[in-house]
């Protein structure tokens, strides 16, 4: 079957949890090709099994050998500590999922595998589109788009789970698409995040020593008030064969004083701490 087949399929489907991004309102039927509201907009389904919900063009800075390099680390277990913590405080029951700037799709595919016996429903977006074309290479129960955080083409209270690892946010949007009771998750860096890698690429004045995220927990602990701040620290070693998509795949790679390392330099690179808070919020 043709991922165009596929996607139709997931569509006709889970119609349900869509809406048009034009006039916010719900899709209809599916015809040549192409998402049609009820007031007649039209939205294309990709041949490569995505749909373009953007209203206008957005710029990534991800290229794609980067999301490749990002592909390449994350399979050999990365971010496993985080989704694995991220399992453990999830309901058994069936969940609709949304990962929120999903990138090229490892962690959303991994949460899947986990938790492939609950009959979840799993749907990631991102502005990039060689982002989600990587994404459409794996399980094809997923669902990806290229979309506008600021302006979700999903229903009201259509979602169960939000989970969202290292990106921005609106909470506006994401509160009108969970569902009442529904659960976020929100992944951002601790002090000592990949700090072997910074050591190696930054001077040691340079800013990106030092991460202070205070102000980003603050605000969900205001959207959020009886909010859980989870510390996740665990040390990552680095296959050797991986230790240039580690540099690679972060954005830490590069900014303003960045470093040139020479090979001998980057295999020296061989562990990296993980150090992340996992903030946990339910719509009330």
């Amino acid at each position: 079957m043709k991922k165009i087949e596929i996607v139709e399929r997931w569509l006709h489907q889970n119609m349900g949890l869509l809406r048009c991004p034009v006039c916010q309102l719900p899709f209809k039927n599916i015809d040549q090709h192409q998402l049609q509201c009820v007031n007649n907009h039209r939205i294309n389904i990709n041949k490569h099994g995505y749909v373009y919900f953007l209203n206008r063009g957005v710029k990534s800075e991800y290229n794609q050998d980067m999301l490749e390099a990002r592909r390449a680390i994350l399979n050999a277990g990365l971010f496993n500590g985080i989704l694995d913590r991220i399992n453990q405080l999830m309901p058994d029951q069936p969940q609709k999922i949304l990962d929120v700037g999903t990138g090229e799709g490892t962690p959303l595919a991994r949460l899947q595998k986990i938790r492939e016996c609950k009959d979840d429903t799993y749907l990631g977006f991102d502005i990039s589109r060689a982002g989600v074309q990587l994404a459409t290479q794996l399980n094809p129960d997923l669902f990806f788009c290229l979309a506008d955080l600021r302006q979700l083409p999903f229903a009201d209270d259509s979602m169960d789970t939000i989970i969202e690892l290292f990106s921005p946010s609106d909470y506006r949007e994401f509160n009108r698409v969970l569902k009442p009771g529904g659960q976020i998750f929100k992944v951002i860096p601790g002090a000592s995040y990949l700090q072997e890698m910074r050591k190696l690429l930054y001077p040691a004045d340079d800013r990106h020593q030092h991460y202070d995220n205070s102000a980003v927990e603050q605000l969900f602990l205001k959207h959020y008030q009886n909010a859980k701040v989870i510390n996740i620290k665990y040390p990552f070693e680095i296959p050797e064969s991986l230790r240039s998509s580690m540099i690679l795949m972060s954005p830490l790679h590069w900014g303003k004083n960045v470093r040139e390392l020479d090979l001998n330099e980057v295999q020296q690179l061989k562990s990296v701490t993980v150090d992340v808070d996992l903030l946990v919020g339910n719509l009330k």
